[in-house]
């Protein structure tokens, strides 16, 4: 899919509007529906003592990646400004472009509501530590950026689930089917910025091969035992996993572009990770046995 997006490309079917709008709609119509199609699916399927492992396996998750940041980010360079968006790609994933198509092709659209609770974990996270290291200090104005096609889905995507509601058979189809558009959609919009990208730039950079491989297996891998002890359930085990080795989503560059902080590094490790996550998934999946 990476490949085909790669293709339309560079043979001219696909631009840099065609691109913008495409995400757009994954990011504001296809992914909210596949998180909320996922729940609709899964009622009466889903415990609900899981559904609370799940928020704190989530916050775990948070936690530690702030605090590997802290002390990792200064390894990888000297200037302050370009260590607060390392920072920052060490805690804040691509949980949602990435992550729902990925657990969806590997392990059902059903699996899709526990990546909810990440994402709803994740934008609280965002809106505070995200934005206070990025200020220097906490503002409440920032929490009105919450309010998003994506947490309100998630939100109504745990209502269905904790309430048990039942979605009509017509409606269920529809949202499904519409969801479902997001896997595909989300990695040709991949191979589209790796076709326009200047790959020496990508992949000629040793410090972010060991970044990568820091951020996508050693603390994934570093986070297993402690989740086993968590839970034992082998539905929950992959699924954690795959949120733990996500790549960097773009909300670093976003924050870094908005300081005027260069993002040719960030924009690298971005590109870098999600290519090279099509290889270290598979490797947590095997861990996890």
């Amino acid at each position: 899919m990476i490949g085909t997006g790669y293709l339309v490309t560079k043979t001219g079917m696909m631009d840099e509007h065609t691109n913008r709008q495409m995400s757009k709609m994954i990011v504001n119509v296809f992914n909210p529906l596949l998180v909320f199609s996922g729940a609709a699916n899964a009622v009466g399927t889903v415990p609900l003592d899981t559904m609370g492992t799940v928020g704190l396996i989530a916050a775990g998750m948070f936690l530690f990646f702030i605090l590997a940041g802290m002390v990792l980010s200064p390894l990888f360079d000297k200037d302050s400004r370009q260590r607060k968006i390392f920072q920052l790609m060490f805690v804040f994933s691509n949980l949602g472009f990435i992550g729902i198509p990925v657990v969806t092709s590997i392990l059902g659209a059903e699996y899709v509501v526990y990546v909810t609770e990440f994402m709803l974990v994740y934008t609280i996270v965002f809106y505070t530590y995200g934005i206070a290291l990025m200020e220097g200090k906490f503002s409440l104005s920032s929490l009105k950026g919450m309010i998003n096609t994506g947490t309100v889905c998630s939100l109504a995507a745990l209502a269905v689930i904790i309430f048990g509601i039942q979605i009509p058979d017509f409606i269920k189809t529809a949202i499904t089917y519409m969801g479902n558009v997001a896997s595909p959609m989300a990695l040709v919009a991949v191979g589209f910025t790796l076709a326009r990208s200047d790959w020496r730039k990508i992949f000629g950079q040793g410090r972010l091969y060991v970044f990568a491989v820091i951020k996508l297996l050693a603390l994934p891998l570093l986070m297993l035992p402690v989740l086993r002890l968590v839970t034992d359930d082998r539905a929950l085990l992959p699924v954690c996993m795959i949120m733990f080795g996500m790549p960097i989503g773009n909300m670093p560059l976003i924050l870094g572009n908005q300081k005027g902080i260069d993002g040719s590094t960030c924009s690298a490790a971005i590109i870098l990770t999600t290519v090279l996550c099509v290889f270290t998934v598979p490797i947590l999946l095997m861990a996890v046995g």
